[in-house]
C-alpha cells in the first residue's frame, strides 16, 4: 500500500499541506478532489520524490520514500506518474517514446522494448499510431501516449494528475476510457481530477482536500449523495452549478 502520514509541505512561508494522512491499498483507486490550489497535485509530487516533504512520513509498500537509504530511481519504477502536461518528447516517435526508458533505465534491447511498447500502445488505443510524432496526435493522444510510457515499466502504482484538464471536452472521453480499463484491470490509482462524473464512477474511495487538509473522505457513493462537509457540500453544489 501508499500510508502517507501527517505530511506537512511548504513552499517557502507557503504551507501547502498541513498534516494530511491518507492510505491507498493495493487494487484501489482513489481521487483526491477539491478547489485548485488545495494541495492535491502536490501530494502526488511528494509520493513520488519529486518533492521533499518537511514533517511525516511516505511509505511505498513499506519502503519510506525520503528516508536516506532509499534509492530514489528503483522506487519510481513501481509508481508511474502522468502530469497534466503530458512532455513526450517531440523529436521521437509514439513507439521511441515508450521505447527510450525501457532501453536507457531497464536495459531492455530493442526488440524486446519495441515488443512491450506496442503492447502498451495498443493497450491505450494508439497501435495504429506508434511511427507517428507527437507532433502529429491530438492532445487526447497525446496523453493516452504518456499513459503508455508510463505503464510500459509496469508500475504496481499509477499517479495521474489532472490528465484531462488541458484537453478539449471532446478528447476528455478517450482518455478517462483508458482510466477505467485499467481501473478494470485492477492498476493501483491515485487520481486527482475535476471530472465528477468519472470519479463516481471509477473512484473505490474520494478524499476531499480544501486549504491544505483533507476534510472528508469515503466511498465515493456516500461523498457525493450525502456529503457531511458543509465545505464539501459547497464545492459539489457549485460544479454542479456549472455543468448547467
Amino acid at each position: 500500500m501508499i500510508r502517507v502520514e501527517k505530511v506537512h509541505k511548504s513552499f517557502g512561508a507557503l504551507e501547502v499541506l498541513k498534516g494530511v494522512s491518507i492510505d491507498i491499498d493495493k487494487g484501489e483507486a482513489v481521487v483526491l478532489i477539491g478547489p485548485s490550489g488545495s494541495g492535491k497535485s502536490t501530494l502526488l509530487q511528494c509520493i513520488n520524490g519529486l518533492e521533499p516533504i518537511q514533517r511525516g512520513r511516505i511509505e511505498v509498500d513499506g519502503t519510506d520514500v525520503f528516508a536516506p537509504q532509499t534509492d530514489l530511481n528503483v522506487l519510481r519504477r513501481r509508481i508511474g506518474i502522468v502530469f497534466q502536461q503530458y512532455n513526450v518528447f517531440p523529436h521521437l516517435t509514439a513507439l521511441g517514446n515508450v521505447t527510450l526508458a525501457l532501453r536507457k533505465v531497464l536495459g531492455k534491447g530493442r526488440a524486446e522494448a519495441e515488443a512491450v511498447a506496442m503492447r502498451q500502445l495498443e493497450r491505450v488505443g494508439l497501435g495504429d499510431k506508434s511511427h507517428c510524432y507527437p507532433g502529429t496526435l491530438s492532445g487526447g493522444q497525446g496523453q493516452r501516449l504518456a499513459i503508455a510510457r508510463a505503464l510500459a515499466m509496469e508500475p504496481e502504482y499509477m499517479l495521474l494528475d489532472e490528465i484531462t484538464s488541458a484537453l478539449d471536452p471532446e478528447l476528455v472521453g478517450e482518455v478517462l476510457t483508458v482510466l477505467r480499463d485499467l481501473r478494470a484491470d485492477g492498476m493501483t490509482m491515485l487520481i486527482v481530477t475535476h471530472e465528477m462524473d468519472f470519479a463516481r464512477d471509477v473512484a473505490d474511495r474520494l478524499a476531499f482536500f480544501d486549504d491544505g487538509i483533507i476534510v472528508e473522505a469515503g466511498p465515493s457513493a456516500e461523498l457525493f449523495d450525502s456529503p457531511k462537509n458543509e465545505r464539501l457540500q459547497l464545492f459539489l453544489r457549485r460544479l454542479a452549478q456549472q455543468g448547467t
